[in-house]
């Protein structure tokens, strides 16, 4: 087992405990607390020298992270099953739990009152939160969400998959950095244009990624478009001001039938954001419900391409056919036939079993997965909304 997947494991069924929080502090918290150490020291003078000032800060930042990621790496593995207790110290650099208990709260508290909802959602948002109406606490908290995705989750896994625990700690200094030190204000226009641009970079893949994801996972929900979601995300992506959020949010949009984006105030600025969707204003606290359940399935298939990377690859071309499917000569609706890996395999959807709402997956129909060949041997697997998420074995 990879250290992404079980580190991924460990996150979503554990989190990071509120005690070791309280007691200790969390990694993105010391990450923070040297960044302003640096800027403190080191972000002064005129605009060209503190622009390179703050390029030699974030060099400094990823040099002491990598050599720490590395040195915990290299310690943890020499040990038996050292790769568990080095995925425990990983999963804390992946937030997939804490995102989805703090959006579900949003949509718990705008149940409640007004006041209560813009309460929640001013914890995972940055915008100003006093004047947003129902929609507008609704609207935060799923762009808040479909942003998170890819900067949260997809990104870290996916830097840790490249280069192990250095790689994921030196991506949580760089987002880091740009949050607390990329902004276009006087102080850090030039202090954090390195940080703000290297962020660009490497959430470049991760936000298409991100974006694929939603929108496979459209096409098993119940109740989202696979079709509009890529139709909107390759429409729309690119006119969002940042060249990465736009691609999961146009995504989150198009699956949802909402309107996203559009203007923001943060403090006396107020931001005239491009429009990402075709869809309704009026979202609720159901469209935030929604959107939790599409991210669900999104993770479920991160979740699938960890374990079985090539089978996942040789199927995604069939999973709009799964989604609606079309119907064979035979006249029956609920076969589909695809070929993966040199055989041929027959998809039959079956029955439903809905389980409760408040646990990870809401909706997993059982299809079983036949192999044609000598030994006709009958494989049954579970996938989510429909989605071949099944191995070939």
């Amino acid at each position: 087992m990879s250290l992404t997947l079980l580190a991924l494991l460990i996150e979503a069924a554990f989190g990071y405990p509120p005690a070791l929080l309280a007691r200790i502090g969390h990694p993105v918290i010391w990450i923070g607390a040297a960044i302003d150490a640096l800027d403190t020291a080191l972000n002064r003078g005129p605009p060209t020298p503190r622009r390179l000032r703050g390029a030699l800060a974030l060099t400094l930042l990823l040099f002491i992270c990598s050599c720490i990621g590395s040195a915990l790496q290299r310690a943890l593995l020499v040990l038996p099953f050292g790769v568990i207790p080095l995925a425990f110290v990983a999963s804390t650099l992946l937030a997939q739990r804490s995102l989805h208990e703090h959006v579900a709260k949003v949509a718990q508290a705008l149940d409640n009152s007004l006041e209560q909802g813009r309460a929640a959602v001013a914890k995972i948002v940055g915008r100003d939160v006093t004047k947003l109406d129902e929609s507008g606490v609704a609207r935060a908290a799923i762009e808040s969400l479909a942003e998170n995705f890819s900067d949260g989750i997809v990104a870290p896994a996916l830097w840790m998959a490249v280069f192990g625990l250095p790689g994921a700690l030196c991506y949580k200094a760089i987002n880091t950095a740009d949050s607390m030190i990329g902004h276009r204000d006087e102080r850090y226009r030039d202090f954090g244009f390195a940080a703000a641009k290297i962020d660009d970079l490497v959430n470049l893949p991760a936000s298409r990624l991100a974006a694929g994801l939603l929108t496979v996972a459209a096409g098993a929900h119940f109740r989202a478009s696979a079709r509009m979601a890529a139709r909107i995300t390759l429409r729309d992506a690119h006119k969002h001001a940042s060249p990465n959020a736009g691609w999961p949010e146009a995504a989150m949009a198009g699956a949802l039938g909402l309107k996203l984006g559009g203007k923001r105030a943060y403090g006396a600025h107020e931001i005239a954001g491009a429009t990402l969707g075709d869809g309704r204003l009026d979202a609720t606290s159901d469209d935030i419900r929604r959107a939790l359940k599409l991210y669900r399935v999104a993770l479920a298939g991160f979740f699938e391409a960890e374990v079985r990377p090539a089978s996942v690859s040789s199927l995604q071309a069939s999973i709009a056919t799964l989604a609606r499917p079309a119907m064979p000569r035979g006249g029956k609706m609920d076969d589909v036939r695809i070929r993966a890996r040199g055989h041929d395999w027959r998809i039959a959807r079956a029955s439903r079993r809905w389980i409760d709402p408040g646990r990870s997956l809401v909706a997993r129909p059982r299809i079983i997965a036949e192999r044609k060949d000598r030994r006709a041997a009958a494989i049954g697997r579970r996938a989510v909304g429909g989605v071949v998420a099944v191995s070939v074995e």
